[in-house]
């Protein structure tokens, strides 16, 4: 999947440019605003609310609570597009009502949101989290999980939420 790819790369240059990081910054958003877009425009035919609220969270987990039934059946490849636009939407409606910055977290493997830098870095990870929702149903309620990155972000601390 090549969504995510350029941001992969590690830094071997360590004279980057200022402007080349705000190009990567812009590329990473415009990546995840399209993905979340495409979410938002193939589901909004059934599931109403999709308007990057943190209210609407609640009809994502309605969503992924349905598409559990059938999850297992699909192949890896739709598995993996339907982690990555889910995931995309909880990204931005994060970003959107905190604000913060992309990064690649290669221990993982995948996108983070970093919030409140300089003064304090409360993060959040949200395809591991899609795809537990997923596969272990309710106990990986997606409002719950955001309302401990709501926290942090009020509380002016730092953390990861995972």
């Amino acid at each position: 999947m090549g969504l995510f790819n350029f941001f992969k790369k590690k830094n071997t240059n360590t004279s980057k440019s200022e402007s080349s990081l705000d190009d990567k910054q812009n590329n990473f958003i415009n990546d995840m605003t399209k993905s979340a877009d495409f979410f938002v425009s193939s589901s909004s035919e059934k599931f109403k609310g999709l308007d990057y609220s943190v209210k609407s969270l609640e009809v994502v987990d309605n969503m992924l609570d349905e598409a559990s039934d059938f999850y297992k059946q699909m192949d890896k490849e739709q598995q993996q597009n339907l982690i990555t636009t889910v995931g995309s939407y909880i990204f931005e409606v994060a970003r959107q009502n905190f604000g913060g910055k992309y990064f690649w977290y290669d221990k993982l493997n995948q996108p983070i949101l970093v919030t409140g830098q300089p003064n304090f870095e409360a993060s959040i990870i949200a395809n591991d989290k899609v795809e537990k929702r997923l596969v272990n149903g309710v106990e990986d309620n997606i409002p719950f999980y955001f309302e401990g990155y709501v926290q942090l972000i009020n509380a002016e601390k730092s953390g990861m939420i995972v």
